[in-house]
C-alpha cells in the first residue's frame, strides 16, 4: 500500500477514534513494523505544522491521538465547550507534582511531604482524570497509591513521565531542612559554566 493511503487511514482512524490509539493497534491494522509506523506518523505531524494545520498527532507514551492545537483552544472553547474551565489551586499543583515525581505514592507519604492533609486536592485531581489510583501498596492497611493519569500527559503536553523537568539537588541540615545556600552555589556554578 502506498504510503500516502497509509497516511489518509492513519488520520481517518485517529480522527473517528476520538481517543488515544495504540502503537500496536496500528502495527496490527497495517501489518507494518513499530519504525514504519512511527515515520509515518512522524511525517504526518511535520505536514500538519508546515501546513498551519488546526489540528495536530500528538504521542502520549506508546499511544497516538488527533486532536486541535493549543493556539486554538479559545476559539474552539466557545463553541463545543460550555463548561466552567478547571481551575487548580496551588496546594492542588503542589499535589500533582508530587504523585508526578512519586509514581505510586500512598496519601500519606503526600501529606507527610506536604505537612497538610491532602484529600481534597486528590479527590479533585481525580475528578479532573489528571491521577489515577495505581494499585495497593505493600505498607500494613495496603493503602491505595496514586499516580498521574494520561490526561495528565496530555494536559501538560508530555509524551511521557521521563520528560518532566528535572529537579534540582538539595542538601539538608541537621534539623532536614533544605540548605539554600548551597542551591544557590550550584546555581551560580552551573551558570558560570554556561557562560
Amino acid at each position: 500500500m502506498e504510503i500516502e493511503k497509509i497516511k489518509s487511514i492513519i488520520e481517518a482512524i485517529l480522527f473517528a477514534a476520538g481517543r488515544q490509539v495504540s502503537m500496536k493497534e496500528l502495527m496490527m491494522t497495517f501489518e507494518l513494523s513499530r519504525d514504519d509506523i512511527e515515520n509515518i506518523l512522524m511525517s504526518m505531524q511535520e505536514e500538519y505544522k508546515s501546513q498551519n494545520r488546526g489540528i495536530e498527532i500528538i504521542k502520549i507514551e506508546d499511544n497516538y491521538q488527533m486532536c486541535t492545537k493549543k493556539e486554538m483552544y479559545e476559539y474552539v472553547y466557545q463553541i463545543v465547550d460550555k463548561r466552567a474551565k478547571p481551575n487548580l489551586s496551588s496546594a492542588a499543583l503542589e499535589t500533582l507534582a508530587i504523585i508526578a515525581y512519586n509514581p505510586k505514592i500512598t496519601r500519606a507519604e503526600i501529606e507527610a511531604i506536604r505537612g497538610v492533609s491532602s484529600d481534597g486536592c486528590i479527590y479533585k485531581l481525580l475528578e479532573f482524570g489528571l491521577i489515577e489510583e495505581a494499585g495497593k501498596s505493600d505498607l500494613p492497611g495496603k493503602p491505595l497509591t496514586y499516580q498521574t493519569s494520561a490526561q495528565f500527559l496530555k494536559m501538560f503536553g508530555y509524551t511521557s513521565l521521563s520528560d518532566l523537568p528535572v529537579l534540582p539537588r538539595y542538601k539538608l541540615d541537621e534539623n532536614q531542612q533544605i540548605v539554600i545556600e548551597d542551591l544557590i552555589e550550584s546555581e551560580e556554578k552551573s551558570e558560570e559554566k554556561e557562560g
